[in-house]
């Protein structure tokens, strides 16, 4: 099992390949297991690593506030213990707002960006999808918020909602199991309080506002964004698209059919095949990245069963 000691606690990663790193993040509720089906099928040459987030899937479960900056926190010291350089990121939902954050905060070290279904601004409520409205204002009440998240625990029913394609018992049980008890559904209730909607909070709002300038002017990093339709959960649509188009610089899009939320479920094929596409055009892949040879022999001292 890979595992490494990271900060006070420990971090989960999925890997595959040798070369250049390929950083697949994942958001609430999921884990590394959303990329089940899209690490097999990125291929050679690239080191595709998907980690667990901190206190999520199988990873620690720290004593932590689980805010942005705790997972940023932790983010950071699992890419330095692994000594991750030259990266390209894959982010969903709030995977993607932290890889954002990563490489606004680490730009000599980040080689390109791929981002679906997350966090590219600052929003409104009545931007929010409709669909999923109701729910967020109720986990945003407190009390009401402990109530249907940690006692109730409703994101073991979420993933019913977020997907176009059922999800076997096999694959819900991978989800659920990371959260048995009240205390363990806290990273949860907090990443549903953290999305950033009239303003608030206002840390969260601050590092997307930072991730913003960092989009608009990096030019010299290639980025692509994954687009879908079919469903009332995306939280990228057409207007959401367009101001991507016009504010992030040195962008892609591609769309890929028909997918809810957690779109990796529905369009494993189609976001493995525009990754690699994308990658191998800019030349973003190579059988060698410049510290492999001594990311792996650290990667190596760092492991632990």
């Amino acid at each position: 099992m890979p595992t490494v000691d990271v900060l006070d606690s420990t971090m989960y990663y999925e890997e595959t390949g040798s070369g250049t790193p390929l950083v697949f993040l994942h958001g609430n509720p999921t884990s590394s297991h959303l990329w089940r089906h899209v690490l097999p099928r990125i291929g050679a040459p690239g080191r595709c690593l998907a980690p667990d987030l901190i206190g999520m899937g199988r990873s620690g479960k720290p004593a932590i506030p689980y805010r942005f900056a705790d997972h940023a926190r932790f983010l950071d010291a699992w890419f330095d213990r692994l000594g991750l350089d030259d990266v390209v990121l894959v982010g969903q939902d709030w995977g993607g707002a932290l890889a954002f954050d990563w490489a606004t905060r680490h730009p000599d070290r980040i080689r390109g960006l791929t981002f679906m279904e997350t966090i590219v601004r600052p929003m409104s409520w009545a931007e929010f999808p409709a669909a999923a409205r109701g729910r967020f204002e109720a986990f945003r009440t407190p009390d009401v918020g402990e109530r249907l998240v940690l006692e109730e625990n409703v994101f073991a029913e979420a993933f019913r909602q977020t997907v176009l394609t059922p999800l076997s018992e096999e694959d819900l049980r991978a989800y659920r199991e990371p959260y048995p008890t009240y205390d363990s559904r806290r990273p949860l209730l907090q990443w549903a309080r953290s999305m950033p909607l009239d303003g608030e909070p206002a840390d969260v709002v601050d590092r997307i506002t930072a991730y913003d300038r960092w989009l608009a002017g990096s030019a010299d990093v290639p980025k692509l964004l994954l687009t879908f339709d079919s469903s009332p959960t995306l939280m990228i649509g057409p207007e959401l698209t367009a101001w991507c188009a016009e504010n992030i610089a040195n962008l892609e899009i591609r769309g890929c059919g028909p997918a809810a939320h957690l779109a990796p479920e529905d369009q494993p094929e189609a976001i493995a095949a525009a990754i690699v596409e994308w990658a191998d055009r800019h030349q973003l892949r190579s059988a060698t990245s410049p510290l492999a040879g001594e990311s792996m022999a650290g990667e190596s001292a760092a492991r632990s069963a």
